[in-house]
């Protein structure tokens, strides 16, 4: 049973039990519904009382349901609260760990509720693009008010228990055991009649049209390109301004209205691609791991220091191996200055700074790291630097231990290979800055044991990363697919674009930073030893030669303090470049190309649609899993506009087509053969279907 029913004296008790947050799905909302039928037809029960088994309350809405009959399915939501609030006998409930969604909303509908310190109470719909759909904007600000109440609705953040036990939201907050609290409370209002409703309590805000009108235009200002927050504060609205049934209708009318919004679509379509890319067909979730209780990292540069902190920040002690004294301070001194600057900023305690200080410590002897569960190394990205390393790590490394890559292109087989034990090897692809990107590339060799790659999952959650797993192909999910954006990018510099329009323009489609933006903070440099080898290895395969000549002229980027654009000392703001614009406009004259005006839509398809083509290529060939999986890809590590869900699941938005008619116009003009379509997207297109 989902939910179970026992009666304790003169209290029925009502338990929520549908792990791991205790959803709220059909047979839990049946089961509820058939507790207060038999609590109400028992002569001897008094009073009901209706909590949560395990760790929550109740999360909200069961997710396996989403998207599926069962979500709509009767007794819905709305009938389970109708059911509670017209109780002819208190109905109180017992909170704790965690109650959010549809869980608050069911609590609200409640006569009473009791709470333990600590509880996690939230209304988080907004961060699916929707908004509290069962009452929760009419009734949350009639307990906590108007101001509280908008924050918690349109924020979608978490507040704890404590801080509410002042508000109406709470009777009691029951320090100790709660079910006891709640039986003792539930004895105590046994006979109050009449029954408190919240439904039934004024707000009472002198001034209210004021406070919302400057709730409007502060959200407005701040919700970008999100239709939800804005709504969520009409509703709220609507629980001031209108009686209450009709505040429960307008508060229904916005949520089917957001519901079938594209930004609505694209964050529940984040929501689920994030589960599903932990998981793995043919390893199961109950496949043994292995402990990680210590790590280490091979080299203390920018990535290096920056895997070591996710580790420490884990509460796992790490080792930084480096072969120079001088690299190995300076690497320390990087990660000590980073948690200095987390600190002033409010977000890490003294205690905690030194903590994590306190977990990352140096080396220069292999032998030291030997005993770790864990080596990642972060070497230069050249194959032979890395056989050195892994076929020392063979030696010195204890039995069990997973050796990890943290290769951004490179043959993670050849690399397990270097080993007489592949199975412990596998990539770890981080993101940088490795401390704040999500991104965890988890690349499975031919050879990689299940255990490895189980456990791999396991650690990518513990140090807070998105992981997804990747087969071995040249770049991976990621940056094979970004090579053929770039390649885009470097055409249209060579027809008439120049780096600013390229960049303006798709970040105002919601990218965080345009790829030349992107170049000069990863470094020109390091795209152009790619492309140095793509030219020995790929010499069919194209590419604009303007990014050659910008790193010819030693603009490597924001290292260098020059790149595609100009910057100012201490200053990171890029300024457009008139010695490299000049060198763009050379170029195309020098290949006899007659520059022409390129219009922002084109810029945005030409390069979403090569990374959609890709990634098409990617999933025929079963190097990512799902499409879905790509799109995490490029939310958590590429700076894809989240309200956008993705490069595949915008193409599916877009219609695939559409995608297929651009492309074969992209194609009748230069380098045409980069529009080839992938056959997986021509058969979709051709069937009507989509990637997701």
């Amino acid at each position: 049973m989902t939910a179970e029913y026992k009666v304790t004296g003169a209290v029925a008790v009502i338990t929520l039990n549908n792990p791991p947050v205790n959803g709220l799905g059909a047979s839990t909302r049946s089961a509820i519904v058939e507790g207060m039928k038999k609590a109400l037809g028992d002569n001897a029960v008094k009073a009901v009382v209706i909590t949560g088994a395990g760790k929550a309350f109740s999360g909200g809405a069961d997710i396996k349901e989403f998207n599926t009959p069962k979500a709509f399915a009767e007794p819905t939501l709305h009938t389970v609260i109708n059911v509670v609030e017209n109780s002819t006998k208190p109905v109180i409930a017992a909170i704790h760990s965690v109650c959010m969604g549809g869980g608050l909303e069911l609590a609200l509908g409640c006569n009473y509720r009791v709470a333990s310190p600590g509880a996690q109470i939230a209304l988080p719909e907004v961060k699916l693009g929707i908004l509290p759909g069962a009452g929760g904007t009419q009734r949350l600000p009639r307990v906590v008010g108007l101001e509280m109440a908008l924050n918690m609705i349109v924020s979608g953040t978490p507040v704890a228990s404590e801080k509410l036990a002042k508000t109406g939201l709470f009777n009691e907050m029951i320090e100790g055991d709660l079910m006891q609290g709640a039986l003792a409370f539930a004895n105590k209002v046994a006979d109050t009649r009449p029954l408190p409703k919240v439904r039934d309590i004024k707000i009472d805000y002198p001034n209210y049209e004021a406070f919302l009108q400057f709730s409007r235009n502060t959200v407005k200002a701040m919700a970008g390109p999100y239709p939800a927050p804005l709504k969520c504060v009409e509703a709220v609205a609507a629980a001031v301004t209108e009686k209450f049934d009709n505040g429960i209708k307008i508060e229904r009318d916005l949520f089917v209205e957001l519901v079938q919004t594209d930004e609505s679509k694209a964050l529940r379509h984040a929501f689920f691609a994030e589960r599903a890319a932990s998981k793995i067909p043919d390893v199961p979730e109950d496949t043994p791991t292995r402990a990680i209780k210590s790590a280490a990292v091979i080299g203390a540069g920018t990535m290096g220091g920056g895997i070591a902190m996710n580790f420490a920040n884990a509460g796992i002690p790490v080792k930084i191996l480096e072969m120079k004294p001088e690299a190995l301070e300076k690497g320390l001194a990087t990660i000590r200055k980073n948690y200095e600057n987390t600190m002033k900023k409010g977000k890490l305690t003294p205690a905690k700074f030194e903590e994590r200080v306190g977990l990352i410590t140096g080396t220069m002897s292999y032998e030291e790291i030997g005993s770790a569960d864990i080596v990642v190394e972060a070497v230069f990205e050249e194959m032979g630097v890395k056989e050195q390393v892994f076929k020392k790590l063979d030696e010195v490394m204890k039995p069990g231990a997973i050796l990890a890559s943290n290769t951004s292109t490179l043959d993670v087989d050849k690399i397990a290979d270097l080993t007489k034990r592949p199975q412990d090897v596998i990539g770890l692809h981080f993101f940088s800055p490795a401390n704040v990107m999500k991104l965890l590339e988890i690349v499975r060799g031919a050879k990689t044991g299940k255990d490895v790659l189980a456990t791999s999952l396991g650690l990518s959650k513990k140090i807070k990363k998105t992981g997804v797993v990747s087969g071995v192909c040249d770049g991976f999910i990621g940056n094979r697919m970004i090579e053929q954006y770039s390649r885009q990018a470097g055409f249209l510099l060579e027809e008439g674009c120049l780096p600013e329009q390229v960049d303006k323009a798709v970040e105002k489609f919601g990218f965080a930073m345009g790829p030349f933006r992107m170049g000069d903070l990863a470094g020109n440099d390091i795209g152009w030893a790619i492309r140095k080898r793509r030219y020995v290895e790929k010499p069919e395969v194209t590419y604009s030669k303007t990014a050659d000549l910008l790193c010819e002229m030693g603009r490597y980027g924001q290292k260098t303090g020059a790149g595609w654009y100009d910057y100012k000392p201490g200053d990171r703001k890029a300024y457009a470049s008139q010695a490299v614009n000049d060198m763009i406009v050379k170029h195309s004259a020098d290949l006899g190309i007659e520059r022409r005006k390129i219009s922002d839509q084109e810029i945005v398809e030409r390069l979403v649609f090569a990374l959609v083509n890709e990634g098409a290529y990617i999933l025929e060939e079963g190097i990512a899993l799902r499409a879905s999986d790509i799109d995490m890809v490029y939310l958590t590590g590429y700076g894809f506009p989240v309200f956008r869900g993705g490069p595949m699941f915008y193409a599916d938005t877009v219609g695939l087509p559409n995608v297929i008619l651009a492309m074969e116009k992209f194609a009748a003009g230069r380098h045409g053969e980069a529009w080839k379509p992938a056959p997986l997207l021509a058969k979709l297109a051709a069937e009507g279907k989509t990637f997701n």
